[in-house]
């Protein structure tokens, strides 16, 4: 996908990360950063890949002014591609992808010992559910701790039944930085 459209606050994948961002903050407590990155502009824009860089100067901010820390990278549809993109670098300690925009076998980069978790609908049109499951299949073969979560009869925009999408995500954050520490 590319667009030269300038990323709002009030756009639609913005205002339902920002739930699941408070979410997180509430069940994660005062002690965990938790930080929504805002991109700059919606589009993935090969070969540029715009919210890669907004996401990865977000992270190098937070790790300077944190130190090192345990890393847990959420993200919804094409924050699920930058989150796999990221953790290929290392450094991260688990990722969620929430209906990923996996093309290309995007998930297959996430390097071991990585955590995984994908959530997807499975009436999802926009981005591939058995896609995603099988990038899970692979990841596992390649030994991450990595599972897969259909939500039966929910597309892709986490409207619908989200309380599963939140408690699948914050529940595996919680356990995920437990492991890390």
């Amino acid at each position: 996908m590319r667009s030269d459209d300038v990323s709002r606050p009030w756009h639609l994948p913005n205002v339902r990360m920002a739930f699941l961002t408070r979410a997180l903050r509430r069940r994660l407590g005062p002690d965990v950063v938790v930080r929504q990155v805002q991109y700059r502009l919606r589009g993935w824009n090969s070969p540029q890949l715009d919210p890669v860089h907004d996401a990865q100067r977000t992270l190098a901010e937070l790790r300077t002014h944190y130190g090192p820390k345990p890393v847990v990278l959420v993200g919804h549809s094409m924050g699920g591609r930058v989150a796999a993109r990221l953790a290929s670098k290392g450094g991260v300690d688990a990722v969620v992808a929430l209906a990923p925009w996996w093309v290309n076998g995007a998930g297959d980069h996430i390097p071991a010992p990585t955590r995984l978790l994908v959530v997807h609908g499975t009436a999802d049109t926009r981005t591939d559910p058995a896609d995603s499951q099988l990038q899970v299949s692979r990841a596992r073969a390649r030994g991450l701790d990595a599972q897969w979560i259909g939500i039966e009869g929910v597309g892709h925009h986490m409207v619908r039944r989200w309380r599963e999408w939140h408690r699948h995500t914050v529940d595996f954050v919680a356990e995920s930085l437990t492991v890390a520490r």
